[in-house]
């Protein structure tokens, strides 16, 4: 199957050219103007690694058989996604229980799997900002990868020390940069970054944010997880909440609806970082300084992914009614915590956000899922200060937490991001 940059029709590439270039020209995202026909009734009786192996192996058509897709979702598809009933009709889909504790270690993985397959022998350099989770899953997943180097751009005191400390840890092959700045200044300076056409020759420059198409192609795999733990009679009303920083997850669980899976629609659920919500009311985008949150992941104003679901609602295939959106605020998702712990489960904020939007929409006759986007302990200190209680720490966070950042501070300046990647050693 081809991929079409969705700025600039006439630039068409496989998958794993997609793969390797991460960006197409004039900063457009790779994306497929067709989606194929699946067999859902019979995807969802497989186990989680062999329908996710077909589901794959249909996105990225003839390019790799199925035996590649399969052996590469086995080795990145180590750990489940369960589904952990809340109430009746609400349940948490944990996306929490890989190497970093988050969701995109599902996308992380498995691009670190193509990669190796799109490299053909040539090193690599992957560019990629954070806002807070995205770090550490690519981090871990390129760890020590041979011929990869790994660059992290992560705003400064705006993501939680548990999750700063599972990445600026690492050292070797990767190199984390606290830039004295927000979220959208580090996307911008990755931006940037992709427009230098003779640094991206130079070291192979690549990106691992979910405009990667790889990463986002492996999170359409975990909606139909979802689904299939549902009981057959519930799978027509599923209503899944998302919690939406750079819309990359909500833009999987859009194509898994528009591969046929029987989502009746999605809630896009924003903290105040609210440029969606606001657009979806007015027809306006207008981004608006980005304030920082309890939901820091979530702290975006330009979310990156939001021109493939205007693609998705331009080829049909998708419905404006298929979208509801939600700005959920501080005291709402303190709230959702503590609701959360009454009803006896142990979350964090970005749930907490989802989970309030659900019960916010979730009709009598509907079943709810909000998405678990990262496990509590990554939120200790805010869990805490909310809940009134400890909560214990997994050895993965134990074990970073005492170990010393080695991070390096850098300006919100091109020019010095440009010094320290023409600097790196080769990979």
């Amino acid at each position: 199957m081809l991929l079409t940059n969705i700025k600039l029709a006439t630039e068409q590439v496989s998958f794993l050219q997609a793969v390797r270039q991460g960006l197409g020209q004039q900063q457009g995202l790779f994306f497929p103007t067709s989606w194929p026909k699946l067999d859902i009734e019979k995807l969802l009786a497989m186990p989680f690694v062999e329908r996710s192996s077909h589901i794959l192996k249909a996105l990225i058509g003839e390019e790799l058989s199925f035996a590649e897709v399969e052996t590469m979702v086995t080795a990145a598809f180590t750990f489940p996604a369960p589904l952990n009933p809340i109430s009746d009709s609400i349940s948490c889909l944990e996306l929490f229980h890989g190497p970093t504790l988050a969701f995109k270690d599902f996308g992380a993985r498995f691009m670190a799997q193509a990669l190796a397959k799109a490299q053909q022998g040539k090193n690599t350099t992957i560019v990629t900002a954070t806002s807070g989770d995205t770090g550490a899953a690519v981090a871990h997943a390129f760890y020590q990868q041979a011929g990869v180097k790994v660059v992290i751009l992560f705003p400064k005191g705006k993501i939680s020390h548990l999750q700063e400390k599972l990445f600026t840890t690492l050292g070797h092959n990767i190199t984390a940069l606290a830039v004295d700045g927000d979220f959208d200044q580090c996307q911008a300076l990755v931006k940037q970054v992709f427009e230098q056409t003779d640094l991206v020759k130079q070291l192979n420059i690549n990106s691992a944010n979910s405009i990667n198409i790889s990463r986002l192609f492996a999170q359409v795999c975990y909606y139909f997880e979802a689904v299939a733990q549902l009981p057959v009679a519930q799978r027509n009303q599923v209503v899944f909440a998302v919690p939406s920083g750079n819309f990359g997850n909500l833009t999987a669980g859009l194509i898994a609806k528009a591969l046929g899976l029987p989502i009746k629609r999605l809630l896009a659920a924003t903290n105040a970082n609210d440029t969606v919500p606001r657009y979806w009311r007015s027809g306006q985008w207008q981004p608006k300084p980005t304030v920082a949150t309890l939901s820091n992941a979530m702290d975006v104003s330009a979310p990156n992914n939001w021109p493939r679901i205007e693609a998705l609602l331009a080829q049909g295939v998708i419905q404006r009614s298929d979208i509801e959106t939600f700005a959920v605020d501080e005291d709402d998702t303190q709230l959702g915590v503590k609701q959360l712990a009454q009803a006896g489960y142990t979350s964090e904020p970005h749930a907490a956000v989802a989970y309030k939007a659900l019960k916010r929409s979730l009709a009598d006759d509907e079943v709810g899922v909000f998405l678990g986007t990262a496990h509590p302990a990554k939120f200790k200190e805010q869990v805490e200060n909310i809940l009134g209680t400890p909560i214990g720490l997994p050895e993965t966070l134990a074990r970073s937490a005492v170990e010393q950042s080695l991070s390096v501070d850098i300006a919100a300046d091109f020019a010095a991001l440009r010094l320290i990647l023409t600097a790196l050693e080769p990979a």
